[in-house]
């Protein structure tokens, strides 16, 4: 790992070696973050990469196991965000964390109340929270309760909060996923004036063009390890990329995955297309084609929409702009069930949270979706079930031992086939996959990529969403690159390599109109 190079400020936190296990699996490994004063820091990785855990052991949310703090000079360790607060490092989260039916000034001034007299010297806080909400040209009511506003105002209110506690450090989590265009602006020139007070800002943003707008310096992590730390002038978008998904800017040779050469002769003709899909700042522009019996691959650095899109489509979230067809004919979905009775399965991203129900059975949740086809008048058909199930343990090589083993004592793998097999009972025409082999072993891995080719080779249209690019390039017939909620660019199989996707990850190659057909 590079260190920055000294300059004429002063180091204001020092965080070498920093190790951090959760039931002997390590979330942080010798992770290291330098910041002067007057800096804004850039801290970025993918899923995974260790940056929130890093940050709530600065903070005193969690302990750290090993390794050296030092805050302006001195050795540093709290023990709760409050202390952090109090000693000079705010936070501002990206899921707001405000009382919404108080009043915006006392969000503000929460934790430090002016009193005169030995009462709340409501005047004064009045006053206090008007002057700080005014650096970002704010001007409301800050006796009305914060909920009645929008998001936008609630997260500058989160902001306006942080920085009236007199933090020396600032840490901005995501700080402009619920802002606008103009409200960006308004943060970057408060941003200036903190760094020219002194005041140093962490920056954590999957936005890379904001990275460069507003930051001086960059560290990257990845699997829990600080892998570079450089000033942003000397480190190019490609190269940053790269850097954070573990690969080299050239291409790779040979195959890292098990799906195998594929004819593409057997693809069919488009299945679903979608045009110009929206939904607030996540998802902005997004178009692409799915054809039958193809496996198109969502490539994109977290914060792209990826997953977001596939909820639209799969009407797990509304869309409030573009088009969608299904075979032909208008798709509009309004809940997850309209989906399903279109001929569509979701297996998701999180597959322990949303996925899987730890406490029933492999049966149970095999044929969990199902049940309103094996059941008459609210009675299961239990010999129909067990049919299904024994059916597709058997198909898919599900290891357990037998249909009733309580699903969560299954390897990742197991679980992942589970939930394939879920959907597959229902005879889905198109199959959405969010990071099929997440958290899984390599021999499981692989299964899951064979299988997944096999089920394409029989027709079924797959939509593959992946974090790794030899997975999304070796097994997607057809890759759509996401960036900033818009679809910038389209790539067959034979001209898709890990330089065009990255390149396009890192600086888009030009409108969503590029991904359609």
């Amino acid at each position: 790992m590079t260190r920055p190079p000294d300059g004429p400020s002063t180091l204001l936190l020092d965080m070498r070696d920093i190790q951090k296990r959760f039931a002997g699996i390590p979330a942080l490994a010798d992770a290291s973050l330098s910041v002067r004063s007057g800096e804004v820091h850039a801290l970025i990785g993918q899923n995974g990469a260790g940056k929130s855990t890093l940050i709530k052991v600065l903070t005193g949310y969690y302990r750290k196991d090993a390794g050296q703090v030092l805050f302006e000079g001195e050795p540093f360790e709290v023990h709760s965000p409050h202390q952090a607060q109090v000693n000079g490092i705010s936070t501002i989260y990206q899921e707001i964390n405000l009382v919404p039916l108080r009043s915006v000034t006392e969000n503000i001034c929460l934790g430090r109340e002016q009193r005169r007299y030995g009462l709340l010297d409501w005047n004064a806080m009045h006053a206090e929270a008007e002057r700080l909400l005014s650096r970002f040209a704010i001007g409301i009511d800050v006796r009305r309760p914060l909920g009645e506003f929008n998001t936008a105002t609630q997260q500058m209110v989160a902001i306006a909060r942080a920085i009236g506690f007199s933090a020396r450090l600032v840490i901005m989590d995501e700080p402009t996923s619920s802002l606008d265009e103009r409200e960006v602006g308004v943060l970057f020139s408060v941003i200036h004036q903190l760094k020219a007070e002194g005041v140093s800002v962490i920056f954590v943003s999957h936005k890379l063009d904001e990275l460069y707008e507003v930051c001086d310096q960059v560290t990257i992590m990845r699997d829990g390890r600080t892998v570079r730390s450089a000033a942003m002038e000397e480190i190019g978008k490609l190269e940053l990329v790269a850097a954070m998904l573990g690969r080299d800017v050239a291409a790779v040779e040979g195959h890292a995955t098990a799906f195998g050469e594929r004819d593409r002769a057997g693809i069919g003709d488009v299945m679903f297309s979608a045009r110009g899909l929206g939904a607030g700042q996540a998802v902005r522009n997004v178009s692409f084609d799915l054809r039958r019996g193809e496996i198109a691959g969502f490539a994109g650095l977290l914060g792209a929409g990826r997953t977001e899109t596939a909820r639209l489509v799969f009407g797990a979230d509304r869309s409030s702009a573009g088009q969608m067809t299904m075979e032909g004919a208008a798709y509009h979905p309004d809940r997850p069930a309209d989906a399903i009775a279109a001929g569509m399965g979701f297996c998701t991203e999180d597959r322990k949270g949303e996925g899987i129900v730890p406490e029933m059975t492999v049966a149970e949740n095999l044929t969990l979706a199902l049940l309103p086809k094996i059941s008459r008048n609210g009675v299961l058909d239990d010999s129909r079930q067990r049919e299904i199930v024994e059916r597709f343990i058997r198909e898919l090589g599900i290891k357990c031992s037998g249909p009733n083993q309580k699903v969560r004592e299954l390897s990742g793998g197991n679980q992942q086939k589970v939930l394939l097999a879920r959907w597959l009972a229902m005879n889905p025409k198109l199959l959405i996959l969010d990071e099929p082999t997440r958290g899984i072993d390599v021999g499981a891995k692989g299964e899951i990529q064979r299988l997944i080719r096999r089920l394409a080779d029989q027709g079924l249209g797959v939509l593959m969403i992946s974090s790794e690019l030899e997975e999304v390039i070796e097994g997607a017939d057809r890759i759509f690159v996401l960036r900033d909620g818009v679809s910038v660019t389209e790539l067959e199989a034979e001209a898709a390599n890990e330089e065009k996707v990255l390149t396009a990850m890192a600086h888009g190659t030009g409108a969503s109109s590029e991904a359609t057909t």
